[in-house]
């Protein structure tokens, strides 16, 4: 089992001093990935509801600091070695796809391949009105630019002709450190989410455990199925309780890698918190 530090550059992480300990930190302690998450906004008295809380609220507020995951990765990997950097997630159908593969590609030639791309399709609809972004079909949306990224990473030349990208033959250089460009991982907790993952994933990340992770990963390897690929090859990431009996379960349902939350804020309580779960579960498993 992998083990994922989830939010790793939310809150106090936007502190430059912090975000480079809470990296290393993680490195030392055996931590296979770092994941960062998104907002480029929050609206001020947004109503879309959250879905992962029963209140429909972020965590943390609205006034909670989320740093860029690209830039934060950036700065992360210039001070470890070895630990993957995932966005877990970026809000895809946000993003200019084109500016989006050189931003990538160049993050993945700087850290010797060791870029994850974590994606969805977003939940927050008054942040893509402030962005100037349609919130309907955003599914649609990014699967096109899935297909945009992949094609830019590993074509000496290309054109596209899509429903919402198009533009004639381009080059752009460099290209990814890891041969095809980073691997993609759908996140979300929805049944398309699951079956989008199947589709064209190299990766899943529902934010569903329990008897709803069972449903979602059934409906995952039978999208694959339906797409002649292999369901075994797409890496699975997903939490929980924070034990290994936990951990060992989630193993047994097909997890590859289990996310962990911020155990602490403040790098005391942190250290204290994540060598005591690297002790008791990461040696363990």
């Amino acid at each position: 089992m992998k083990f994922g530090f989830m939010f790793a550059n939310a809150g106090p992480s936007a502190d430059p001093e912090y975000a480079v300990a809470v990296a290393q930190l993680c490195e030392e302690l055996g931590f296979e990935s770092l994941w960062t998450v998104e907002h480029v906004v929050v609206p001020s008295g947004y109503q879309s509801p959250y879905p992962y809380s029963p209140t429909g609220r972020m965590p943390g507020g609205e006034d909670v600091a989320i740093p860029d995951p690209l830039i934060w990765l950036a700065y992360a990997g210039a001070v470890t070695k070895r630990i993957k950097l995932a966005t877990g997630i970026l809000i895809l159908p946000q993003r200019n796809p084109v500016i989006l593969a050189k931003e990538l590609a160049t993050l993945d030639r700087l850290v010797s391949g060791r870029v994850v791309l974590g994606v969805g399709v977003g939940w927050l609809e008054e942040e893509f009105d402030a962005l100037g972004v349609p919130f309907e079909r955003r599914g649609q949306r990014t699967d096109e630019y899935v297909d945009v990224l992949r094609r830019m990473w590993r074509e000496a030349e290309t054109s596209y002709d899509g429903e919402f990208t198009r533009f004639a033959p381009l080059k752009s250089f460099p290209k990814p450190a890891r041969k095809g460009g980073p691997p993609i991982h759908i996140g979300g907790h929805t049944l398309p989410a699951a079956r989008r993952a199947g589709r064209i994933g190299d990766g899943f990340f529902p934010g569903r455990v329990g008897d709803e992770l069972d449903v979602l990963l059934a409906e995952m390897r039978k999208a694959a199925a339906d797409a002649g690929r292999d369901a075994d090859a797409i890496e699975i990431t997903s939490g929980g309780s924070l034990d290994v009996d936990a951990v060992k379960q989630a193993a047994d349902m097909g997890v590859d890698r289990y996310s962990v939350p911020p155990l602490g804020f403040d790098l005391e309580t942190l250290r204290t918190n994540l060598g005591k779960f690297s002790d008791e579960v990461i040696a363990k498993v």
